[in-house]
């Protein structure tokens, strides 16, 4: 039995001549948290009906954060309006992203989470946007997207949520107007934690999704781009019947109930779509390869240790799944020497990393609970790999379908003018999608 009974949605403010906005959340109005959002730009021309309800989405979809603590079977809300749809759209979401977290908990991983609708249905309101607006995470996805639009569009810009000094330079490598953006969460999670609270992975994708609406229109901007790739649609593992993925909230099912959400709300005036999400995860390497490995090589980084709290620079531990997974898909791509420098060593000859090699390729064990791609990719980036390090071939065997593609696209979620864009800058790219070398 929870030790709370009332997970409280209590008030969201903005403070426009400040330029922060705070969410405020309570458990049974004896628990208080705190989550604030400074966005450091010059705003554009807003409509205030349509920044409200911008700011209601991320207030509904950030409080995930604190909801999880003690799990409370009751949930209430004091500002803001739900109505039929999104009160659905977020049981979903809360409870599918949440996945990870009850298996770690050894909870219910079928628990229901009920949002009360306050309303029927809403009526949507119309935003004043254009052009793109790119999230950036640091990683090869985000730099990949970015070098795929900028020849076919006019008005492109960057954001970014936290980690300023390990962003900095590599936002000032890519040269395009960006949108800093600081999230703050309230640190008494870390006391809640070390005492009783619940504890675990957090759709972090949704609530960042949730973060580039608002931001975008604050900065005036029509379409949120996220660098989601068909990998993530694999499950991590099946756990009491449900599949759990880690990436749950950068699934195309995500995507997909999030477009719809947003629709209901703002019509076709705000969108969001994944760029990558017709391709593999090696796929993206290549292109990576090609179009930006140069460029980027030295400010890039998609290891999670890189963005600690006390870290303030890009790195690779060269120790974690996400260290491995790319150094794995980069090697068929990218010259040897060139890989080691990023690395400071060869990680597929680390023998330290061989148990995680072994999850990758699914020859023992779960996947990791990491951003990692697909079981087969994996293996196709290993048995390309093989054939430079012959002495992998008797470490690590796998079968692998023989009519695997990594080149051929998959399905999608964009908009059909965003799609022509995509398909025309791809088709001037070599070799061209669907080929095999």
């Amino acid at each position: 039995m929870s030790k709370y009974q009332q997970f409280i949605f209590d008030t969201y403010v903005f403070d426009k001549a400040k330029k922060q906005l705070d969410l405020c959340y309570s458990l049974d109005d004896q628990l208080n948290f705190t989550e604030s959002y400074h966005f450091d730009f010059d705003f554009a021309d807003y409509d205030e009906a349509v920044l409200d309800r911008a700011i209601q989405t991320l207030f509904f979809m950030a409080g995930v954060s604190y909801y999880k603590t003690y799990l409370p079977p009751q949930i209430a809300v004091r500002q803001g309006t739900i109505d039929t749809l999104m009160a659905q759209f977020l049981g979903k979401t809360y409870q599918r992203g949440l996945g990870e977290f009850f298996y770690v908990n050894s909870l219910d991983s079928n628990t229901q989470i009920a949002f009360p609708a306050t309303m029927q249905a809403m009526q949507p309101v119309t935003h004043k946007g254009a052009g793109q607006l790119v999230g950036l995470g640091g990683g090869k996805d985000s730099l990949v997207t970015i070098e795929l639009l900028r020849p076919g569009t006019s008005d492109l810009a960057t954001w970014s949520a936290g980690h300023r000094p390990q962003l900095t330079p590599l936002v000032e490598r890519i040269g395009l107007p960006h949108f800093w953006v600081e999230r703050t969460w309230d640190r008494k999670l870390l006391e809640v934690n070390q005492q009783d609270a619940y504890n675990g992975h957090v759709p972090i994708s949704g609530v960042l999704g949730c973060v580039g609406i608002v931001t975008a229109v604050l900065a005036g901007k029509r379409d949120i781009v996220v660098s989601n790739e068909q990998s993530a649609n694999e499950p991590t593992m099946g756990y009491q019947g449900v599949n759990i993925n880690h990436q749950y909230s950068k699934s195309q099912e995500f995507e997909r109930d999030f477009q719809a959400l947003l629709s209901h709300q703002f019509g076709d005036s705000l969108r969001y779509y994944s760029l990558l999400r017709p391709f593999s995860e090696l796929r993206i390497a290549e292109l990576f390869a090609g179009l930006a490995f140069e460029k980027y090589k030295d400010v890039f980084s998609s290891c999670n240790r890189a963005f600690t709290h006390t870290s303030d620079r890009m790195s690779w531990c060269g120790e974690c799944p996400k260290c491995a997974f790319t150094f794995l898909i980069l090697t068929p791509f990218v010259a040897q020497p060139a890989l080691e420098v990023t690395w400071n060593k060869n990680l597929l000859l680390d023998a330290t990393l061989e148990p995680t090699y072994r999850q990758l390729l699914g020859i023992e064990g779960d996947k990791p609970l990491e951003c990692v791609g697909e079981i087969r990719e994996s293996r196709f980036a290993m048995r390309l790999s093989q054939e430079q390090y012959p002495t992998l071939k008797d470490k690590y065997v796998f079968d692998l379908p023989p009519d695997y593609n990594f080149r051929k696209l998959s399905s999608h979620e964009l908009p059909d003018d965003i799609y022509q864009v995509f398909t025309k800058v791809l088709a001037k790219l070599q070799p061209q999608p669907g080929q095999h070398e």
